[in-house]
């Protein structure tokens, strides 16, 4: 098939998004059509550097204002790599071959609610992307992720850390079940022999300030005063990063990064590990505690832990003397 003007649809969020661009890079690549991206104005900034788009669409609140806009563009393919009902609602509309992928709900209801092992191993869910483009002709480049940084965010970030050998911890997280535990930090921190930055927003500032407080030496805390670019900038420029499953997670691994995941509620068997591309070598650690009644508990993640124990984290161990764990 002949592709000239090509809709993808994600609406977010920030890791989500991130693992999309792959296949924007490999359908502009291998085909040369227009690039257009559907996805929320609160996430538009994660792909606005992004070279291979060649235009940005934002989901409007009326959703009929959106697919009146978009009629309007002639597409004739659509990837939807959303797949709930606001996108099947726009690809239904719009007058274009729409290609899905394997979304997988049901497996990982069955994985959270019953704790069976259905999910595919070390299938990750840029594979199931690539899998539903086959038929177009679409292969994987094999290069990974991508995340511009805006040349702006890249020199402030350099100038903020300027001189400095750094590992950074990431805080932050949507959801408290993805987030790593103080008495974790306090751990990655002291067994670093270099200085250890903090990120994440305004919702952390609490127990950054903490952080700061113990490792007065050892540790600069920029959460809740930079934003994502900087952010990602800061994380460029790191010798490591240790992160919950977040989008700066996902960030990081475009950025080739030696990664440090600690696994709270999510397993990494539902297919959104660090993703490097088959040629490069993969840079991440897992830590997660095996074998745990409870998990995964959420695809996503909640508030608190539902059993009030948070021993997905809590139990995570981290061996004294073994530094390169992290």
């Amino acid at each position: 098939m002949t592709v000239q003007k090509v809709l993808i649809i994600r609406f977010s969020s920030i890791g989500d998004v991130v693992l999309t661009t792959p296949i924007v890079r490999c359908i502009k690549q291998q085909t040369g059509a227009e690039i257009h991206y559907l996805i929320k104005p609160t996430f538009a900034h994660v792909i606005h550097e992004n070279t291979y788009i060649d235009q940005i669409h934002h989901l409007d609140d009326n959703i009929n204002d959106t697919i009146k806009k978009l009629k309007l563009q002639n597409f004739d393919l659509v990837i939807d790599l959303q797949k709930n009902l606001n996108s099947f609602r726009i690809a239904r509309e719009i007058p274009a071959r729409t290609v899905r992928f394997e979304k997988l709900n049901i497996r990982k209801w069955l994985a959270v609610r019953l704790k069976m092992k259905t999910l595919p191993e070390n299938k990750h869910l840029v594979d199931r992307y690539f899998d539903a483009l086959q038929p177009l002709g679409i292969v994987d480049d094999g290069h990974g992720l991508d995340y511009f940084i805006m040349p702006e965010d890249e020199y402030d970030a350099q100038e903020l850390v300027k001189g400095m050998q750094y590992q950074v911890l990431v805080l932050g997280a949507t959801y408290f079940t993805k987030r790593i535990p103080k008495e974790k930090c306090v751990d990655v921190i002291a067994l670093c022999d270099h200085q250890t930055v903090l990120i994440g927003g305004k919702d952390v500032a609490d127990l950054s300030e903490e952080l700061s407080a113990m490792f007065p030496e050892k540790v600069v805390n920029f959460c809740g005063k930079i934003g994502l670019g900087v952010s990602a900038g800061i994380v460029k420029h790191a010798q490591k990063v240790v992160t919950g499953d977040t989008g700066l997670m996902h960030i990081a691994a475009a950025l080739q990064k030696h990664i440090t995941v600690f696994w709270g509620n999510t397993i990494p068997e539902f297919g959104m590990y660090p993703f490097y591309g088959y040629k490069n070598t993969p840079k991440h650690n897992n830590l997660q505690v095996e074998g745990l009644s409870c998990r995964p508990c959420s695809k996503l993640g909640f508030d608190k832990c539902p059993k009030g124990h948070f021993k997905c984290m809590n139990d995570i161990q981290i061996l004294e003397n073994t530094s390169d764990q992290l």
